[in-house]
């Protein structure tokens, strides 16, 4: 027996006062309502109607069980509705994932505007470099940057995320400046060592496997702090132009070996499920998508 189901039927009896017209409520036959009913005063152990040829009244434990059988499927119907309410209009909280410094350069703009177009909708953004379990940690989206190895979770791609060797005119000025990758050699490198993070690949791994050996090295697990100590002339950084790009539009940086760049990474909007999406977790999405452009606003130095 499936107990809401018979709770319904029953309240729909008493409301109505009639198997048949309440058979025709619920869209359903009236011997299947009446097995619903017999079905639930055999599980109770007592009989909650008293039926006549005529009409059915409620006994004494009919009437008690029918005030909370009501305000049971009163409080169903309401949350069901509720659930219904944010699948057809984005409400509710966004627990979003993001990298430090992306986060940091480049989504609260996003957010804010995201925000105007879906006032119900709150967010909660925590911003870390490593890679959270979204599902364990209760994230609905999470921003990753990277070349994203497969797995159980959906990616979309939201931008390119290009990676360019910089040095300051300064640095260049005392040390030279390389024209060949042959030319790093015995250069100071400024290091993004947050090795945990696949995102930005470690990549002194990348200048290993060109047969580059380096100077002294300034790490690092912050983008930003190696991008300000290559500005202060603190050596040559592999960063994203997502932060390098305004010091190189001001100047203060130079784009160094561009026919050597590494290949391009990307940002992604990372989520469990494809199916049944959350309306919220869906704008989401849809915000973003070409949000930053096509190449990224960033790239435009």
């Amino acid at each position: 027996m499936d107990r809401i189901d018979a709770m319904r039927a029953f309240t729909t009896v008493a409301t109505e006062g009639s198997f048949t017209r309440a058979a025709e409520r619920l869209e359903m036959s009236p011997q299947l309502v009446s097995k619903y009913v017999s079905q639930l005063e055999q599980h109770l152990g007592t009989r909650l109607l008293n039926r006549t040829t005529r009409k059915v009244h409620l006994t004494e434990a009919g009437t008690r069980y029918w005030q909370g059988a009501q305000q049971i499927l009163d409080e169903i119907e309401a949350v069901e509705s509720q659930l219904g309410d944010m699948q057809e209009s984005a409400q509710g909280r966004l627990r979003v994932s993001a990298p430090v410094s992306f986060a940091s350069h480049h989504l609260a703009p996003m957010l804010v505007e995201f925000q105007r177009q879906h006032p119900a909708v709150s967010i909660d953004l925590q911003l870390n470099d490593r890679k959270v379990d979204i599902v364990e940690e209760g994230f609905d989206i999470a921003l990753r940057i990277g070349h994203l190895r497969s797995s159980s979770l959906i990616a979309k791609r939201i931008a390119p995320v290009r990676l360019v060797t910089v040095a300051s005119p300064e640095y260049l000025a005392e040390h030279g400046e390389p024209a060949r990758l042959e030319d790093l050699q015995g250069h100071r490198y400024l290091r993004y060592s947050y090795v945990e993070n696949d995102a930005i690949l470690p990549m002194h791994r990348w200048l290993r496997e060109k047969g580059i050996s380096l100077g002294n090295e300034v790490a690092c697990n912050n983008g930003d702090v190696l991008v300000h100590a290559a500005i202060e002339g603190g050596g040559i950084a592999i960063q994203p132009t997502f932060i390098t790009g305004p010091a190189i539009a001001e100047g203060k940086l130079k784009v160094l070996l561009e026919e050597h760049e590494p290949e391009p990474m990307g940002l992604y909007a990372v989520y469990a499920h494809r199916q049944l999406m959350a309306s919220k977790v869906r704008s989401f999405i849809d915000f973003m998508d070409g949000y930053f452009g096509d190449p990224p606003y960033w790239d435009r130095f």
